[in-house]
């Protein structure tokens, strides 16, 4: 797969004083996005549950580039920039378009699986790793 977008809805509570959108509802659009991505193949919230694993946050970072304002419409792209060769650690990219072709934000996130029941990185089962290995890559994408 070469690209994923998902479409962000923009309601008026995500809109701040100066009727842009929240600085906040950035990060929560690209969460979004890598959600709806790993939902669609088959790494859901019952599966997370179900085998005691979920997705951990060391570093979530986002450059800004245009203000996205109620009424545009916006999509967000996912790639994976890094993952490391057991499938316990990954590093995502998602960028923010406005109104098709203008690159609003890049959000990067550094993060992991997570055990729930040993609350320490673990690596994925292997039924996680068939939808891991669907995401989009960057360019510069790398094991480490």
């Amino acid at each position: 797969m070469e690209e994923y977008s998902w479409k962000a809805d923009i309601r008026w509570a995500d809109i701040d004083p100066n009727f842009h959108v929240l600085h906040s509802k950035y990060y929560d659009y690209a969460a979004s996005c890598r959600m709806a991505f790993l939902t669609g193949h088959g790494i859901t919230p019952a599966l997370m549950m179900a085998k005691h694993i979920g997705p951990i946050i060391f570093r979530e970072e986002c450059v800004f580039k245009k203000e996205i304002k109620y009424g545009d419409a916006v999509a967000v792209l996912m790639k994976m920039d890094k993952l490391s060769e057991d499938y316990r650690k990954w590093t995502f990219v998602n960028e923010l378009y406005i109104n098709g072709d203008t690159l609003a934000a890049v959000v990067t996130v550094d993060g992991a699986w997570m055990d729930t029941l040993q609350r320490k990185v673990a690596a994925p089962p292997a039924e996680f790793r068939i939808g891991i290995d669907q995401i989009p890559k960057t360019n510069t994408f790398r094991f480490v």
